[in-house]
């Protein structure tokens, strides 16, 4: 089946070292929008990248400690993002997170569906 709609979408940039409650922070991220049944969010890690710290992190197979780049793309209604936020706010002590609405197009299984409000 296919679903289309209007969505909002969230980058949330921050380094691989960055942590909540002592598990990585881009784990813990993806745990609470399952939680929150969000319909999409995946993990991208970087090569290399900066941020709010003009910090240059980067990934190497040469180095025995690594700060890669990461960003999580998330996707849903805006109602569902606006349930995230909160916990973001929280979460994220040092980042970049840049919004944007989206045109959005699902394809699922009936059986797969849940249903959504």
């Amino acid at each position: 089946m296919k679903e289309e709609f209007r969505a909002r979408m969230l980058q949330i940039h921050f380094g691989e070292r960055d942590k909540w409650k002592g598990k990585p922070l881009h784990e813990a991220i993806v745990a609470k929008c399952r939680d929150l049944e969000i319909l999409g969010v995946i993990v991208y890690r970087g090569i290399e990248g900066y941020g709010t710290s003009t910090r240059i992190r980067h990934s190497s197979h040469w180095k025995l400690s690594q700060d890669a780049p990461i960003m999580l793309s998330v996707i849903d209604r805006q109602e569902q993002i606006a349930k995230l936020v909160p916990y973001l706010d929280e979460m994220v002590n040092e980042g970049l997170i840049a919004t944007s609405d989206v045109d959005a197009i699902r394809f699922f299984r009936p059986e797969d569906a849940r249903p959504r409000a």
